[in-house]
Parts: structure tokens; C-alpha cells; sequence
């Protein structure tokens, strides 16, 4: 049975870092909380701190309807879910997965009786629980589910509904971290680059910072040619100019002993769409390489 308290009750599988600070969350605001880890020693801190420890995954899902899972891979989620009764549950999958995996979750849950909703966590545990941190959850699926439990949902963090299709939670989720991953490797490239020099990182760093924020509108400008279908309108700097550039980039590595290897993908793609005589445009033309 859920606790009987004004605010609603819900179960949490999983109790690492992300699953902690979510409990903690949830725990915080008055939410009776049912949870359940593998590693049972990970539930007793929060036992203290007034959730309900279920001996098992299925004791656990059948003590509320609504089911949150924050474990290791979506492998992880079948074999927590396997012995439990989702007949009428709400399930809502906050581990890290694939859109295609999100999307045969879904058809698994709804064949065992579930609604579910799978979930993308911009943010790291710290940002958790922290309205001003800005970090925010992704959410896809069903769209009834969402709306019944948003109150709850959106206890943690942020939230922002992006589709009745299961997989486009996972498929904002890793576009945002794509694109992260390349800005972390142009910011390891530069650090290598004056590495030995007399600059401090301390003074680059801020330097960095303000250009990269600076670049930033440049997404929006994509996005208004991916839309329009031109790729020249309002192009500033042509790929003509910037595959030369790219031959200073790459010299300057050379000079300074820095392996070019983070560069070089991109600039290599950037020189095949020039030489497909696509001068004129700028970086959105790349998309169609990357493309079927």
C-alpha cells in the first residue's frame, strides 16, 4: 500500500549516485518513497531518512503506481522488472539508454500491462533537487502518464515533454551530449596548444569560455537552413574561407608537437563538401555527409 500523506507515493529502482539524489529529493519535498537497489547496504541512509526499503524489485514496484527506474543499462531494467506484477503500474525509465531501446522498453511494458515513460537527465546528481541549477529531464511516451504524475516528476528537476514517441528522450538526450563531447574536445585541443607555453590555463580559460558562448547562436543559424533548405542564406563565413583557415589550425598543431586527431574528422568532412563544389555554404551542408 502507498503512504498515506498529501503528496503522492511512488517507488524508485536503483540507488546510485542519480537514483540517491533523486530519492533525497523526493524524500525532501514529502513524497513517501518505497526504493530498492541490488546492493541492499546503498538503501540505508535513505532508510533513516524515511523511505521504505523493499526487499525486493517486485515487493518494491507493487508498493506504488507510479515506478521510476534509475539503474545501470536498459539490460538492468529488464532483469529488475522481470518477477514484478506492471499490470496498471506507471513506469517511468530514467537510465541512460539508446532511442531504440526506449522504444522496445515501451512495447515491453505496455504488453505486461504498463504505461511508460522514458526519461533523459540533463544534469549531474548535484544539480538534482536544486531548482537554480538549471538541470531539467527529458520526457517521452506517453503523454497521460506525464500529465498524471508531473507534480511528482518534476520534484527533482525540470521537466520537458518532447514526444509520444519512446525513443525521443534518448534521441534529445545524446544530441545534447554529442554536441557536448565536440565542444569538450576543441577545448582539450586548445588547452594542448599553449601547453609548454607562458600562458597560464587560468587566463585561457575564461578567454574560452566567452568565445565558445559567443559561437553559440550559430546553432539556431543551422537550424533556420536545415529549415529553409538554403544553405548559403545569410553565410558569414563560407566553407571556402574556413577549409583555408583549417590549414592554419592544422600548421599551428604541427608547430606546437599537439596531435591534430580531434580536428581532423571535422576538417576532413568540411574539405569533401568543398570539393563537391558547396563553397558558398557554410557547415550545415555537412549534416547531408553524415546522412543518409
Amino acid at each position: 500500500m502507498e503512504h498515506s500523506t498529501d503528496k503522492p507515493g511512488l517507488t524508485l529502482l536503483g540507488l546510485g549516485d542519480m537514483g540517491t539524489a533523486l530519492a533525497r529529493a523526493w524524500l525532501a519535498a514529502g513524497h513517501p518513497l518505497t526504493v530498492w537497489n541490488r546492493t541492499s547496504g546503498k538503501a540505508a541512509p535513505l532508510a533513516a531518512e524515511g523511505a521504505r526499503v523493499a526487499r525486493t524489485a517486485a515487493e518494491a514496484v507493487a508498493a506504488s503506481t507510479l515506478v521510476v527506474v534509475c539503474l545501470l543499462d536498459d539490460a538492468s531494467v529488464g532483469e529488475a522488472l522481470a518477477d514484478a506484477d506492471l499490470t496498471g503500474k506507471d513506469v517511468v525509465n530514467l537510465t541512460t539508454g539508446t532511442p531504440a531501446e526506449a522504444r522496445a522498453r515501451a512495447k515491453w511494458a505496455q504488453a505486461r500491462g504498463a504505461r511508460f515513460l522514458d526519461g533523459g537527465i540533463m544534469a549531474v546528481p548535484p544539480m538534482i533537487g536544486v531548482p537554480e541549477s538549471g538541470g531539467y529531464v527529458f520526457y517521452s511516451g506517453s503523454r497521460a502518464l506525464f500529465d498524471a504524475h508531473h507534480g511528482t516528476l518534476a520534484t527533482p528537476a525540470g521537466t520537458t515533454y518532447v514526444g509520444e514517441d519512446p525513443g525521443f528522450a534518448a534521441l534529445h538526450d545524446v544530441a545534447l551530449l554529442s554536441a557536448m563531447t565536440g565542444m569538450f574536445a576543441g577545448v582539450t585541443h586548445a588547452f594542448a596548444l599553449v601547453r609548454g607555453e607562458d600562458v597560464p590555463p587560468k587566463d585561457l580559460a575564461p578567454l574560452l569560455t566567452a568565445w565558445l558562448v559567443a559561437m553559440t547562436p550559430y546553432a539556431s543559424e543551422i537550424a533556420d537552413r536545415l529549415t529553409s533548405g538554403d544553405y548559403t542564406e545569410g553565410v558569414t563565413s563560407n566553407l571556402a574561407m574556413m577549409v583555408q583557415g583549417n590549414a592554419t589550425l592544422l600548421r599551428t598543431a604541427r608547430e606546437q608537437g599537439v596531435s591534430p586527431e580531434l580536428l581532423t574528422p571535422f576538417t576532413t568532412l568540411m574539405e569533401r563538401r568543398l570539393a563537391a563544389g558547396h563553397g558558398d555554404e557554410d557547415t550545415t551542408g555537412l549534416i547531408d555527409l553524415l546522412t543518409p
